[in-house]
């Protein structure tokens, strides 16, 4: 559906789960943005709560678990305040039995660690952000000064200016490896592999069948890396525990010596530590980053690891999203031969219809001598058409459709290429008015009031038995139903074939407009690559505010975007201007969820093609960027002419379209219980329907506040009483 269904990239993506992300909807969109592999650190995970954190996520995603141990390494132990300061010159005594961690005592873990310190080792904590010396041993305690200050935080790595040998494994280690043999797990990474026999002692654990990644992140794991390579299935360079152990200035050749080794030895080699350390805080990554990232896959390594990003980050599916467009954009890097350069960021967006959006805009040589080419007069209805065929909203749609394609359309809901369409797209006319015209020739299409807005190439004109048409069409001949009248009263005759667009109609709303590029570049800007669609005819109602906001929870969506109709409608309708009006309110007054959603008009008519229109709405908002599109359970319909089953029958039929459809069902408000939800025959339910609520403002009655938000109905009977017009 969107760029990761339709790419299979030779890079693979590690995240660490934490408490950012151990949640359903993170781990879900992890999936979709094509994760290969998700790290649970156990150093971080308590014992006890490992079995139901490995169900939890089974029970989300078919993403394998990779349990991380914690191996030979030291760290911090717990602190009161989860983290203390500690000042130069100080003494901190670090004990054997645990204490309540503070700034002058604490313990280190494993705990028996304690005892191998001696007098005189230098201790650094975090990377040396705070640095001691052990000036006094004990039976009990260990005493050191601080030579530099700073900040402590729990669980951090220490290091010890001496190698001090300790087990591959801890007990947590043995006892979590087999908890997660027991739930099926078979991917498992060892922490600070050291030596070839670090790997024998893992391997005697979880057999030869599992995956294991050993993680270089020492000068030992360095000198032995033959060794640990050829036992392992995959190395991970450890940029952050390594530069702990060595200068960083050197880690870049280090990094290129270690995945040019592998390569030769046949092993894959992923890369983690500081990929997008600036994104666990801020939005965007630094440039020196994104170079980094680039770099390090130019390198040649299999794979990338988020730590933190993803663990404890604010932005972990925006991490993400950035390593997916750096591979994509690493991957596209040599398919040209010849410098080439694109200002457009890769999209990780549902891909347009048909794959390609369509762009039918008008160059300045199309329009040479416009003014001496036959013209003919058509609907405001079809000139909106053709706004949506030039800027890409109907794509693949570039003009039209001839008989072939329009009796594909009919019987079998495709294209002639069988790509699934469903609606007519044509230019219905009356016989007397192109007598003129004829095949081959190019026309202007002229509004009402004589302006050219359209080039038609023509291909083809053509007529068809209107009661067959109406039957296919609509499923019934009845003129009770408005399309069947419109389809009738529009003429005999059928023009087929491309379109180029000059200009748009004159429209009030124009600031609201957004065509498919521009909603694409908005989501993209925001960072959004999950978006959910909705599209009404109507004021917003609590409702429409219910379904909108359960539809971003049941997708995990990014984003909203709401697509008022603000085209010609049927009488009673409301008119473009209050529909408009009240979801700027709901903009102006923060009642969406921030940063959530977007409004963008929609110029166009309703046809009250019920599932055949539900799914002509749904492919022009999967070209706008959309991934998933809101169905209620009357779209576009009219009477009784549709069922509520009808739609969802439809869209299984079609098969995947590439657009995943949100069905609800009929949705009414509960007094009891204050809440909303599926109307049912035996319920007591209120039901909540826009043709109340028209009938309510014609009369001036006030509705209640779970109908529609009394800011809402100010804003209404504010137009109202200036004497402006509501209704068509």
């Amino acid at each position: 559906m969107s760029f990761i269904r339709n790419h299979k990239s030779t890079k693979d993506i590690l995240c660490t789960l934490g408490p950012a992300s151990m949640n359903r909807r993170v781990i879900k969109r992890l999936e979709g943005l094509g994760v290969r592999m998700l790290r649970v650190n156990l150093s971080h995970t308590l014992l006890s709560e490992l079995e139901d954190t490995i169900r939890f996520i089974q029970g989300l995603t078919s993403v394998p678990i990779c349990l991380d141990t914690e191996g030979a390494q030291i760290r911090t132990g717990g602190l009161i305040s989860g983290e203390v300061i500690v000042k130069d010159n100080s003494i901190v005594t670090i004990h054997k039995c645990l204490v309540p961690g503070d700034m002058l005592n604490f313990n280190l873990y494993p705990a028996n660690i304690t005892g191998e310190l001696k007098a005189g080792d230098i201790v650094s904590i975090d990377c040396n952000s705070v640095l001691l010396q052990v000036v006094e041993e004990g039976l009990e305690t260990v005493k050191a000064r601080v030579l530099i200050g700073g900040v402590i935080g729990q669980r951090k790595a220490v290091n010890l200016d001496r190698d001090i040998v300790m087990p591959s494994l801890t007990e947590k280690d043995k006892e979590a490896l087999l908890i997660g043999i027991k739930c099926g797990v078979r991917y498992m990474g060892l922490s600070f592999a050291n030596r070839g026999s670090d790997v024998d002692d893992i391997r005697a654990i979880i057999g030869k069948k599992a995956f294991l990644i050993s993680k270089i992140e020492s000068l030992n794991g360095i000198a032995n890396f033959d060794d640990i390579a050829a036992k392992s299935d995959a190395i991970l360079l450890d940029r952050g525990d390594m530069s702990r152990q060595m200068p960083v200035e050197k880690l870049p050749i280090l990094q290129k010596q270690l995945i040019k080794k592998s390569k030769e030895m046949g092993v894959k080699i992923y890369v983690a530590t500081n990929l997008l350390e600036s994104m666990v805080t801020n939005l965007n990554p630094s440039r020196s980053e994104v170079n980094d990232v680039f770099n390090t896959l130019d390198d040649g390594a299999d794979g990338l690891v988020l730590a933190a990003e993803t663990a404890i980050g604010s932005y972990p599916l925006k991490c993400v999203s950035m390593i997916v467009k750096l591979i994509r954009e690493f991957e596209e890097k040599d398919q040209n031969d010849k410098f080439h350069y694109s200002a457009s960021p890769f999209s990780l967006l549902n891909n347009p219809h048909g794959g390609l959006l369509v762009n039918r805009l008008a160059k300045s040589t199309d329009l040479n001598d416009i003014e001496k080419l036959k013209s003919l007069v058509v609907r405001d209805a079809d000139l909106f058409d053709c706004e949506h065929i030039g800027h890409g909203a109907y794509s693949p749609i570039a003009g039209f459709m001839d008989k072939e394609t329009l009796e594909s359309v009919l019987n079998s809901n495709c294209l002639k290429d069988g790509l699934v369409w469903t609606m007519p797209i044509v230019l219905q006319v009356k016989k007397e008015s192109i007598r003129e015209l004829g095949v081959d020739e190019r026309v202007a299409l002229k509004s009402s009031k004589g302006d050219i807005h359209v080039l038609l190439d023509i291909k083809e004109i053509y007529e068809l038995d209107l009661e067959n048409v109406a039957k296919k069409w609509y499923g019934t001949t009845s003129m009770d139903h408005p399309g069947v009248v419109r389809l009738f009263s529009n003429g005999d005759r059928f023009i087929a074939g491309d379109i180029m667009l000059v200009k748009r109609l004159p429209s009030y709303y124009q600031h609201y407009e957004l065509t498919p590029v521009q909603t694409r570049n908005v989501f993209t800007q925001k960072g959004w690559n999950k978006v959910v669609g909705f599209h009404s005819r109507n004021v917003i109602h609590r409702v429409h505010e219910y379904i909108q906001l359960s539809a971003l929870e049941l997708t995990h969506a990014d984003g909203l975007y709401v697509s008022p109709i603000i085209g010609p409608k049927k009488k009673g309708d409301f008119l473009a201007y209050p529909i408009m009006k009240s979801y700027q309110t709901m903009l102006d007054f923060n009642l969406y969820p921030p940063g959530k959603v977007v409004v963008g008009s929609f110029s166009t008519y309703a046809r009250y093609g019920g599932p055949r229109e539900a799914v002509l709405t749904a492919l022009r908002h999967k070209n706008m960027g959309c991934s998933h599109f809101i169905i209620g359970r009357d779209h576009t319909g009219v009477g009784d002419f549709y069922k509520s089953i009808d739609y969802r029958s439809y869209f299984e039929k079609l098969g995947d379209i590439g657009i995943e459809p949100v069905f609800f069902d009929a949705v009414g408000y509960n007094p009891k219980s204050k809440k909303y939800e599926k109307l049912s025959t035996a319920g007591t339910l209120e039901p909540i329907s826009g043709t109340k609520m028209r009938e309510n403002f014609q009369k001036n009655i006030s509705l209640p506040d779970w109908f529609m938000r009394e800011i809402i109905q100010d804003t209404i009977r504010e137009e109202i009483a200036n004497k402006k017009p509501i209704f068509c």
